[in-house]
Formats: C-alpha cells, structure tokens, sequence
C-alpha cells in the first residue's frame, strides 16, 4: 500500500459514527436503552467537529505548501 497523508477529519468521522454505530447496537441488542435523540445530535455534532477539524488541516497544509514554494522561487 502506497503512503497517503494523514487525514485527521477523516479519522474523527469514522470514531464518532463506530461509537454511535456501537450505541445503536447495544440499545438493539437490549443492553442499553438509549432514545434517539442522544444518538442523532451525537453523528451530527461529530461530523461538523470532523469538517471543521478538516477545513483546519487543509488550511495548515496550504499555507505550508505556499511557504514551501515561495521560498523556492526566491
């Protein structure tokens, strides 16, 4: 496998819907007894944490890479 970037965004996303995913299926399997709107405003709240964190990564990684580029045109 190639090496890719490191994608933070991404990783958080994927930990916050496996944690409601894990919720879900223990108030399926009886074991917790969770109403809906715990779960819900949880994946939602995640995933806007997980684009904000993202937009800040591309953000970081852009102003580097116009750093980077800047001081080899001079």
């Amino acid at each position: 496998m190639r090496r890719h970037e490191f994608q933070p965004g991404r990783l958080l996303a994927g930990l916050v819907l496996t944690a409601a995913g894990v919720l879900y299926l223990l108030d399926a399997a009886g074991k917790a007894d969770l109403p809906w709107f715990l779960v819900v405003p949880m994946a939602v709240g995640g995933l806007a944490l997980a684009a904000l964190v993202g937009l800040v990564t591309y953000a970081v990684r852009r102003d580097r890479r116009d750093r980077i580029s800047a001081s080899r045109d001079q």
